[in-house]
């Protein structure tokens, strides 16, 4: 396992050329893969999403959300972290970003990595949106990811294994690229792949 400090974080996404995409009609949201160090450990934080939310209740998702007029996609990334779990981030701790990506419920993400740091606060997850906060090791982020055949969808269905449970794109598709460029060094891309049903109906 690679080391995991701001230097190695930063040196890697450098290295790596992100991919923006044209709206096209679609609706513009920015998340963060915020990398932090608890007991010494690297480690980031995903979410389970409320199940009183409209939209994507109860699916795993990074904090983030749809960037507001005159607001920046970075702007929307670092205040979603303090709307969802209490984090307050400042810009410079963003050190760099992945590939935007379109889902089939009509966005396109743009994914900001954000580094913490040594933390030993509290998270404060919104209740109204958070239902449960997970604290996932690298260990964990650098698992093989399975692919999953579903005749409603035209392309394999990515799925990370979480656990004893199964993250999908988009958040997977997410957190296999973050694996791939900062844990292989590698520049891999994930647009082409599959979202279950259930992620866009």
């Amino acid at each position: 396992m690679p080391t995991i400090n701001r230097f190695e974080l930063s040196r890697a996404l450098k290295q790596f050329r992100a991919i923006k995409l044209p709206l096209d009609g679609r609706r513009a949201a920015a998340v963060c893969i915020a990398v932090l160090v608890e007991d010494g450990e690297p480690v980031i934080w995903l979410t389970e999403r409320s199940a009183s939310l409209r939209a994507h209740p109860g699916q795993f998702a990074f904090p983030g959300g749809r960037i507001d007029p005159n607001e920046t996609a970075a702007e929307a990334a670092l205040r979603e972290l303090k709307e969802e779990l209490g984090i307050h981030a400042h810009p410079q701790q963003i050190v760099g970003e992945l590939d935007d990506f379109a889902t089939k419920s009509g966005y396109v993400i743009t994914p900001f990595v954000v580094w913490i740091g040594d933390f030993t606060g509290a998270v404060r997850p919104n209740a109204a949106e958070v239902a449960r906060v997970h604290t996932v090791t690298m260990d964990e982020v650098d698992a093989d990811p399975r692919f999953i055949a579903d005749p409603q969808v035209d392309a394999p269905i990515l799925q990370w294994p979480f656990r004893d449970l199964g993250v999908h794109a988009p958040t997977a598709a997410i957190l296999y690229q973050f694996r791939e460029v900062v844990l292989r060094q590698r520049n891999t891309r994930v647009a082409h792949y599959g979202q279950p049903v259930f992620a866009w109906q």
